[in-house]
Formats: structure tokens, sequence, C-alpha cells
């Protein structure tokens, strides 16, 4: 008899967030307050464990990206890398404008977090705090300090083999600590804003918020097909159609790197030679990150209002300014974006542990529309180098 072999069940990140999520709804309802302490007590050891590795985070990524980045030579290079940033930052800025427009005629301030970021009634058994090494302004300005000093060492260099290693340390933490704990972390602040009586307005918001972004999203595809249309001179819409098979092998996949093979493709198809697409669909499968950062701009400006927090224009777009930069290279996993942003955004808009763990929630939900935003738009900005730098090479 042939023995029949057992496949495991393997849930990704997604479905296990929205288990948790309807769970820790479902847990507030029953759950004593002594029980319901235990999850506080474990949040509040993974947020102090969560703002001692973020500075790491971006050091571990960013230096070894910038790094990567700087051995390449030449215009085409300063020029996709200067083209990817603009159009990062102008998706960002884009995704504040939709938000500030819609979000707050659709959203109504609520009272679940207190000002200094702690729960009105839940404490936690004990607490342990974990001081970061170095606050997160340091770790990007070393960060780049690194990667731009050994951007022109050899490959082999004791240095550049000891930023890879370090990198390759986060991602173990990334992906054999932070994710699996996540879908508890987001069970315990569901649980505690169950217990608030504050969740159901939360998961409306969240329904909504999710709308106007997947919407916004398109849209910003739009915008950037119709911009490279002016240099491509083509339809954007059949160029934006020929790209579709890019956009959901992403929303698969969840992954840019993985998408690269028929991003690339497809981009071929578009008219851009093919030594242009082999360079920068690759190298902005790394830097750029427009739908990531119009989603993080967006929800982050929703969660401002969710919690009647104060804000303003210049607030958002120093953020912005910092995303582009700490988001590259973001890990291959499911919401390393998020992760990577968790710093900038508590340095920026003072986000405290509570405010992240609903960002990442938030975030996670639409992951891979992000990604898709992100690798459909490479093509667009592909076009556009295509038009400087390809036409001397036919």
């Amino acid at each position: 008899m042939k023995k029949e072999k057992k496949k495991k069940l393997h849930l990704g990140l997604l479905p296990r967030i929205i288990i948790a999520m309807a769970l820790g709804v479902l847990a507030g309802l029953v759950f004593p307050v002594w029980a319901a302490r235990i999850f506080e007590t474990f949040n509040g050891v993974f947020s102090a464990f969560l703002s001692f590795i973020i500075p790491l985070l971006i050091l571990g990524y960013v230096a070894p990206a910038i790094a990567d980045i700087g051995r390449g030579a030449g215009r085409m290079l300063v020029f996709t890398v200067l083209l990817a940033y603009a159009a990062t930052m102008l998706s960002g800025l884009f995704g504040y404008a939709v938000g500030n427009t819609f979000f707050p005629s659709m959203i109504e301030p609520v009272s679940y977090i207190g000002a200094d970021g702690t729960h009105q009634q839940l404490t936690p058994y004990f607490t342990i705090d974990i001081e970061p090494m170095f606050g997160v302004m340091t770790a990007l300005v070393f960060a780049f300090t690194l990667g731009l000093c050994t951007a022109r060492m050899d490959p082999s260099s004791a240095i550049r083999q000891v930023m890879g290693q370090f990198r390759e340390v986060i991602n173990k933490v990334i992906t054999g600590v932070i994710i699996p704990l996540l879908p508890v972390y987001i069970f315990g602040i569901l649980l505690d804003m169950t217990l608030s009586g504050q969740v159901a307005t939360i998961l409306v918001t969240f329904v909504k918020i999710i709308a106007v972004i997947f919407a916004a999203s398109i849209v910003l595809l739009i915008l950037q097909f119709c911009i490279a249309s002016l240099f491509a001179r083509n339809n954007p819409f059949k160029a934006l159609w020929t790209m579709m098979p890019a956009y959901f092998t992403a929303l698969g996949t969840q992954s840019s790197a993985a998408t690269i093979p028929v991003t690339m493709r497809q981009t071929v198809s578009l008219g851009v030679a093919p030594e242009i697409a082999g360079f920068t669909v690759p190298l902005c499968a790394t830097i750029h990150m427009s739908g990531s950062v119009l989603k993080i701009t967006a929800c982050a400006l929703a969660l401002m209002l969710t919690m009647g927090h104060h804000y303003d224009f210049a607030m958002f777009a120093g953020l912005v300014a910092m995303l582009g930069i700490s988001i590259v290279a973001a890990p291959g996993v499911p919401g390393g974006a998020i992760m990577a942003s968790l710093g900038v955004l508590s340095q920026t808009l003072g986000f405290t542990d509570a405010d992240n763990a609903l960002m990442i929630a938030l975030y996670i939900a639409m992951d891979s529309f992000g990604t898709a935003c992100n690798v459909t738009g490479d093509a667009a900005l592909s076009e556009i180098v295509n038009f400087f730098f390809g036409r001397k090479r036919r």
C-alpha cells in the first residue's frame, strides 16, 4: 500500500491576521479581565522588543541596499534612482491629498487609546523595558553613511560581508520571531478594543479606509501611465492593460522580486528596449515603492483622524520623504514595508505602540494591492528611462 503524504496546511500572514482579529473580537465578549491582562502583558513585552529592533531593522536593510545601488555606475543609474524616489514621494503626497479629502467626513474619532498610548482600563501584570540601542533618526543617518562609504568597496570586503550577514540576522528575526507573533499581538489589540467597546467603530472604519485606498491606487497607476505616455507616445490604458499579468502575479505572490520575470516580459512588450527593462525592472523592484508609500501615508492619516491626533501637511511631507528611504529594499516578506516604517511613524507622527499595531493590521489587509501597484508602476518608470537612454542604443 502506498503511504499518502499528509499535506501541511499553510496559512499566509493575511489569513492569520484576519483569524486573529476575529478571535480577538469574540474573546473580548467572553474573556474575564484577568485573562485579558495576560495578553495585555504579552503585548507590552512584544511592543518593547519591536521598539528595540526597529532601529536595527533600518540599519540592516537600508545600509546594504544603498551600498548595492552605489555599486552601479553611469547616468542611467542616477536618473532611475532619482525618478523612483520622486515617484514614491509624489505617490505619498497623493495618498495624503486623497485621505485629507475623503477621510475627515468618513471617520469619527474614538477614545480607545489614551494620549500616553495605554489603555484606559486594562493594565499588564508586569512590564519589561528594552531600550533601543539608538534612535530611528540615528539609525537612518548611520545607515546612509555606512552605505555610501562602502558603496565603492569590493563586494568581498569584510565590512560588506558583515553588512550582508547582519541583514540575514534581521531577516531571521522578522521571519522567525516578529511575523509569527504578529497574529497574537493583533489578537491582543482587538481583544483590548472589544473590551473598551470601540471595536465596531474601528472595524467599520477599516473597511472604509481599504475601499478608498484601493481606488486611489488604481487612479495612481492611471496617472503614472498617462505621464509615461507623454514620453512613450502610446495609449496609457492599453499600456496599463498590457501590465495586468504582472499586476495579478504580484497580487498572488505579494512579492516584487518574485514578479520580476513577468514584469520584465510585459515591460518589453510595451516597446521598452530589453537592456533597459533588464536594468530598470530589478532595480525599481527594490527602490520604487509608490503603492506602499501611498498606503502607509493614507493609513497613517486615517488612524490620526480615528484617534483624534492633530496633523498638518508639513508633518506628512516629512513622513513621505523619510518613507521613501526607510523602506528601500524592504524585506521580501509580507508586510515588510510597514515593518521598516514603524520607526518613522513613531518619529514623525508620534505613533504609540498601539497605533503601530493598528497600522500593521490595516496595512497587511491591503499588502498585495500595494505590491501590485509597485511592480506595475515599474513599467511606467521604465518607459520614461527608455525615452532618455533607450533610443541611443537602437
